[in-house]
């Protein structure tokens, strides 16, 4: 799947669940549950000493159990890493920040990469390289009206606000102008995931994307 076929599902599916786990077991577990609650875009955070080699392991799993299943990896700094990703099979590439390095990368690769921008500079940057679709990140610093302002200003811009976005805000970002939203621990909390509560995390997830329909149907 091309990078814009990628695009076109992240933005399709509304909310991108993302996490890290260091057990492969409960890895496994947590995409079985987001998957049969209808989820086929998930980015696995680059968060722990494991996180490379168990993308490998999972990644080679998901072709068996979900072969529909988009795998991003998340949190890379830096090429050297971001090649590592690809080469363990990553989807697509996702940053907290952005370089001119992971820029130049990804393009080379043909892949994509969804960069972390917090300012209109970097918004700049990221239209001067082709890019259209940025990760608001930590979107809880500016809020859903910092989307509203630059949407005046950068129209062709698709903004994917994560950090702070829970199911009990997230329309607040939609109705500013986000095209999807990443959500964590708010989604595979801690407590489901101690618990190994995967038919609340999956019945959760289920409500989530019918939230999701919803809020998009009442603003359309």
């Amino acid at each position: 799947m091309n990078k814009e076929k990628i695009t076109k599902a992240i933005i399709q599916q509304g909310v991108i669940p993302l996490f890290y786990h260091p057990d492969e077991t409960t890895t496994m577990d947590i995409l079985q549950a987001l998957y049969d609650a209808g989820i086929r875009v998930v980015e696995y955070t680059n968060r722990g000493k494991q996180a490379l080699r168990n993308f490998r392991s999972i990644k080679k799993e998901t072709y068996k159990r979900f072969p529909d299943l988009v795998l991003g990896m998340g949190t890379l700094l830096e090429p050297k890493t971001a090649e590592k990703a690809i080469q363990n099979g990553a989807d697509f590439l996702v940053s907290p920040g952005y370089t001119r390095e992971l820029s130049r990368f990804s393009n080379n690769e043909n892949m994509l990469w969804i960069p972390g921008c917090i300012t209109p500079t970097e918004f700049i940057l990221a239209l001067d390289d082709g890019i259209s679709l940025v990760k608001l990140f930590p979107a809880s610093s500016v809020g859903p009206g910092f989307i509203q302002s630059n949407k005046e200003v950068f129209p062709d811009l698709q903004f994917m606000p994560t950090g702070g976005v829970s199911p009990e805000n997230m329309e607040s970002w939609f109705r500013a102008g986000a095209s999807v939203v990443g959500m964590g621990g708010s989604l595979i909390s801690p407590s489901i995931v101690e618990g190994k509560d995967w038919s609340t995390l999956k019945s959760n997830t289920s409500a989530l994307l019918s939230r999701v329909s919803s809020i998009r149907a009442s603003i359309a």
